[in-house]
């Protein structure tokens, strides 16, 4: 289940999508989230998975492999989908026992659950897409104007990138760290939800243990390299737009503009 996580993840391969300016996957993903906030029509979420489909393909990337991140996250979705089905108000459609569906409830329910698929679907095709020094440039060079409020922008960049990077390392040492304490009679499968998650207990000491020495070793590696922070610093492959930059804006743009177009206007007719 562990292994199953994509966030943070780079998928080595050649594509159109692989060889975009980081800024551009960066204010493009960034752009997409916020788009689905917008829509409150089928026509507008069709239009998204269309969109999200289209770079996918483009992506080189199996979606059998981006699917497979969704597992990790269907409890969080099971209780969004399942909070919103039988908590909202509206007109009854089934009631049982104590709990009752309403007509809004299964929308909003069927509507949360797209979102939040294709919201994290879109969001991994960034990472899966961008190396880790990419993603560092990317961030730092977007977020340039905040210099002038003396936000130390590099190292706000480093650490978001470091953090993201650390993800999938963090899930591979919690997987060996189970599989060792399997090996030795604990059971982390048996029992209900409780009793599970407090068996989940003694792996947070040996995990914390191994993230704390990965941070002491990566400051010891950054600190032998005369790393001292982005003052001065210079880059060797310097991001710099390019023709298919520009174009990949424009497809963004024509994403947003004909998406919530065709969603406000399918909605206000309704």
């Amino acid at each position: 289940m562990l292994r199953d996580i994509t966030l943070g993840q780079y998928y080595q391969t050649e594509s159109v999508i692989h060889r975009l300016d980081p800024r551009v996957k960066l204010g493009g993903t960034l752009l997409y989230i916020i788009s689905l906030f917008f829509y409150k029509n089928p026509l507008g979420y069709a239009v998204a998975i269309l969109f999200l489909a289209i770079v996918i393909r483009l992506s080189h990337v199996p979606f059998r492999f981006m699917v497979k991140g969704m597992r990790a996250i269907l409890f969080l979705l099971i209780l969004t989908v399942g909070f919103n089905l039988f908590l909202t108000p509206g007109t009854e459609l089934i009631s049982f026992w104590r709990l009752t569906i309403t007509k809004e409830g299964l929308q909003t329910a069927v509507t949360m659950a797209v979102r939040l698929t294709i919201l994290i679907i879109g969001s991994s095709i960034m990472t899966l897409t961008t190396t880790p020094n990419n993603l560092t440039d990317g961030l730092e060079k977007m977020m340039g104007p905040l210099k002038i409020f003396r936000v130390p922008v590099h190292e706000v960049a480093m650490m978001m990138s470091i953090a993201l990077r650390f993800i999938p390392i963090l899930l591979e040492e919690t997987d060996k760290i189970m599989k060792a304490q399997i090996a030795r009679g604990a059971d982390f499968e048996s029992g209900n939800i409780f009793k599970r998650a407090k068996a989940l207990v003694p792996l947070l000491v040996p995990l914390f243990i191994s993230a704390f020495r990965r941070a002491n070793d990566l400051a010891l590696a950054m600190e032998s390299r005369c790393y001292r922070g982005g003052e001065g610093r210079t880059k060797m492959k310097p991001l710099v737009y390019r023709k298919r930059d520009w174009i990949a804006y424009g497809c963004i743009v024509l994403y947003l503009a004909v998406g919530i177009t065709l969603g406000r206007l399918v909605w206000t007719r309704a």
